[in-house]
């Protein structure tokens, strides 16, 4: 009998890790995150776009839009002085850049991007946990190390890139 409890414990402990490696995508090793609906109704950060020969091109390339939520929105009124807050959220929504009447216009959607800051959950990557949905809003599989390892240039601003343009 006192051999089948630790079986059995054993055999609970490998069940919750398959379901943990199935629901959160083993690599992946963060919670799923909602599509953040109404993320245009935040407070607009700044735009940008990304042309041919910049380093992120081939993955970002386009016009992307960043907006904050409110949680994150006085840090960057701040200057980013301090880190942000547990609970902000960062989106960046890419668009394709299209010229037509010698105005740039935007395209389709290719992706949203979306930081959402809280030190406990992803203590690995700086506190971000690192998102991305595609222009279906379905979530997008991506590698939260390697967003954090590029977002590592930015350190010294608690590794968000933008600033707000007033």
């Amino acid at each position: 009998m006192r051999t089948k409890i630790p079986v059995l414990l054993g055999l609970v402990a490998l069940g919750l890790w398959v379901l943990a490696q199935y629901q959160y995508g083993g690599s992946r090793a963060q919670p799923a995150l909602p599509y953040p609906e109404g993320f245009r109704l935040w407070t607009h950060v700044k735009s940008m776009e990304l042309k041919p020969g910049h380093p992120l091109y081939e993955s970002f390339g386009g016009l992307h839009h960043v907006y904050v939520n409110q949680v994150g929105l006085k840090t960057y009124l701040d200057g980013k002085k301090n880190p942000f807050p547990k609970g902000t959220v960062i989106v960046f929504d890419l668009l394709e850049a299209k010229e037509e009447g010698n105005a740039l216009q935007e395209g389709p959607r290719k992706l949203i991007g979306v930081m959402v800051k809280d030190p406990e959950q992803y203590g690995a990557t700086g506190g971000w946990g690192y998102y991305a949905f595609g222009p279906d809003k379905k979530p997008l599989n991506i590698d939260p190390a390697s967003c954090h390892n590029c977002h590592q240039g930015a350190a010294n601003t608690d590794y968000v890139f933008s600033a707000f343009r007033p």
